[in-house]
């Protein structure tokens, strides 16, 4: 069994606090008491309950940017588009507490923070609506709006984390696959 030295225990617990109270109803001492410490002594491992907030944050933005990465530029836009989703929910599912937080918390980040935050949602936004825009105009896509079809997507994948459990039938990629499959080709039978 792998053992997680003390900092990585502080995040995995406060994560699971965020994730169950919300960051502004957890305490530092809610905190060492999940962990059986004093709440002091978590001084001696991090700054603040907000750089707990900001590294759950960031290391989820940090990890949707590093897949993007990984997608073939050459592919189709609608395959672009497909692996795209498919990696969306592949991060969102990795740590569904961490997911969570990420969606449901970051307004709490201090101002630079945020700023900052803000700006990485924003150029990741913009990843979906340059390739809706490119299969727009190319008519490979069937858009009127590329920004509410961004929208629409992500809306579509980001409450995965709510509802995903591993060791089901599927694993994350093939729910990725079968989400993006939906978003794609919708339901309806023509």
């Amino acid at each position: 069994m792998l053992v997680k030295n003390r900092k990585e225990q502080i995040y995995s617990e406060a994560t699971k606090l965020f994730r169950d109270k919300g960051y502004s109803a957890t305490s530092m001492r809610d905190l060492a008491q999940c962990l059986g410490i004093e709440a002091a002594s978590l001084y001696s491992h991090i700054r603040s309950k907000e750089e707990i907030l900001q590294q759950i944050c960031f290391r989820m933005a940090d990890e949707f940017f590093s897949r993007l990465n990984t997608i073939d530029r050459e592919a189709s836009v609608s395959e672009q588009l497909r692996e795209s989703m498919i990696i969306h929910v592949g991060v969102i599912t990795q740590d569904t507490a961490a997911s969570a937080v990420f969606f449901n918390e970051w307004r709490h980040l201090g101002e630079e923070s945020l700023a900052q935050f803000i700006e990485m949602r924003n150029r990741y936004e913009q990843h979906y609506i340059d390739i809706f825009q490119i299969g727009m105009d190319s008519g490979e896509l069937k858009v009127k709006d590329p920004k509410f079809a961004m929208l629409s997507a992500l809306s579509f994948l980001n409450w995965t984390h709510n509802w995903f459990k591993p060791n089901r039938k599927m694993n994350s990629r093939e729910v990725g696959e079968l989400l993006a499959e939906r978003f794609l080709h919708g339901i309806v039978n023509k």
